[in-house]
């Protein structure tokens, strides 16, 4: 029985699909079609209208549209260009300092952002052209744009967290406080990729080293706009807000800073952001509410059970299974985007996780960035399709110079499998959490 409803499923679901349907619709028609194979109180559509109407209605979810809010007022503000000057200061004037600067830039954007489609539309107009001033092929500029801004989904405030945070019932405090360390790991991984990409044809910027003086005005510059995740930050390590109390704070600070400080959040501004973050806050509330109404059914036919069943054998190795898990995420990754595998995976996954003892909140960083590897990857990579219309480049030009990334951050996700301490340890430090006590891969080793 149990294998005939995962058929049903996973099939209506893959062929509304191929049809061509939003994926949002596709959710909600396998959920559709499961209850009424059920047949009985399932298959009421008065039930379905309530789980859709409960999948949205989330005090955490709520946060979305604020953080989606605040980025449009930033990127509209004036925070972006102040952000890329101040990144030149630590490394402007090294050999392939141009790809440097535009790393270090997407890790304080992302700080801000929390969507890497939204802070590649936003760099990469700016950046893209400067490297390629600089002399860097427009397509080298464009995958190093796109790679860099994978960190935007794990820096908070990070929207596909909010997302897998809402769906396994998790906290959205631990998270993105956990988020921080990955995140500077993913910088540091790129700034590798670019040192091996560049190291051929690294061009020196030619710009001197800024005087104290010129250091502290680009500062000064940066520093209204980097305050924000500073406060963000703080509050939540301090209790002072929760997460979606931090989204109006974002807000309400990115409109003060954009109008007031940097006077360039103009009246007609105001208007063009909101029809874009009800328009981006829409997409995602949908599919969050669809997803919700399909992990209903699926927790009702009890098909997250047979696939326990399936990998039962794993359970006894949680770090086998997770390997497998991330495995299976990345190549989702490569023709699915971040939410709706968020959305459609989680559910299923979770049984597993909890069985095998993996800590949720662990789990759900590296589930996140294996996630968004598939970004950058073709056919669907949203980023990559961003940055190749932000730099006016051809596709197929641009995929050879993102693989690299792609393969660093890959990596990065083994990485965090066989030694969770990478990532429970800061956890612990910055936010005094206790995960779930987890072998890794040394430990394995020798205990054998």
């Amino acid at each position: 029985m149990i294998e005939i409803l995962a058929t049903i499923y996973l099939g209506s679901m893959i062929v509304a699909i191929i049809l061509g349907m939003p994926i949002a619709f596709a959710i909600l028609i396998s959920a559709v079609f499961t209850g009424l194979f059920m047949g009985g109180g399932p298959a009421n559509p008065q039930v379905i209208a309530l789980q859709l109407m409960q999948g949205s209605d989330s005090v955490v979810l709520m946060a979305v549209p604020f953080f989606v809010l605040a980025g449009e007022f930033m990127n509209r503000g004036g925070l972006t260009k102040r952000i890329i000057a101040f990144s030149e200061i630590f490394v402007g004037n090294i050999r392939g300092g141009h790809g440097y600067i535009v790393i270090l830039a997407c890790l304080f954007f992302s700080s801000l952002v929390g969507s890497a489609v939204a802070s590649t539309a936003a760099l990469g107009g700016i950046l893209i052209p400067m490297m390629a001033k600089a002399g860097y092929s427009r397509a080298k500029a464009a995958g190093l744009v796109a790679g860099s801004n994978l960190v935007s989904p794990i820096m908070p405030p990070s929207v596909p967290m909010i997302i897998y945070a809402v769906v396994a019932g998790q906290s959205i405090h631990y998270l993105f406080l956990g988020g921080i360390a990955p995140a500077l790991y993913l910088t540091l991984f790129m700034g590798i990729a670019w040192f091996f990409v560049s190291r051929n044809d690294a061009i020196r910027t030619n710009r001197k080293r800024p005087t104290a003086k010129e250091a502290f005005k680009s500062f000064l510059g940066g520093f209204w706009a980097l305050l924000l995740p500073v406060i963000i930050l703080v509050g939540l390590r301090g209790g002072i807000f929760t997460a979606t109390e931090a989204g109006v704070i974002a807000v309400v600070y990115a409109i003060i800073v954009g109008a007031v400080v940097y006077r360039e959040l103009k009246p007609a501004d105001f208007f063009k952001a909101f029809i874009s973050g009800a328009k981006m806050s829409a997409v995602v509330m949908f599919l969050t509410a669809t997803a919700l109404v399909s992990a209903f059914y699926l927790t009702i036919s009890r098909i997250p059970i047979g696939i326990i069943d399936a990998l039962a054998p794993l359970v006894d190795n949680p770090m086998l299974l997770h390997l497998l898990l991330q495995i299976i995420i990345i190549v989702l990754g490569l023709v699915m985007d971040v939410v709706p595998t968020i959305l459609i995976m989680t559910p299923i996954m979770l049984p597993l996780v909890v069985a095998a003892g993996i800590d949720l909140v662990y789990f759900g960083i590296v589930f996140t960035l294996a996630n968004v590897t598939g970004l950058i990857t073709p056919p669907v990579g949203p980023v990559l399709n961003v940055a190749c219309a932000t730099g006016n480049v051809k596709m197929e030009d641009v995929i050879p110079t993102a693989l690299p990334y792609f393969f660093f951050q890959c990596v990065l996700v083994i990485v965090f499998v066989l030694f969770p301490e990478t990532i429970t340890a800061p956890l612990r430090l910055i936010a005094g959490y206790n995960a779930l006590p987890m072998q890794n891969i040394i430990q394995v080793l020798f205990s054998n």
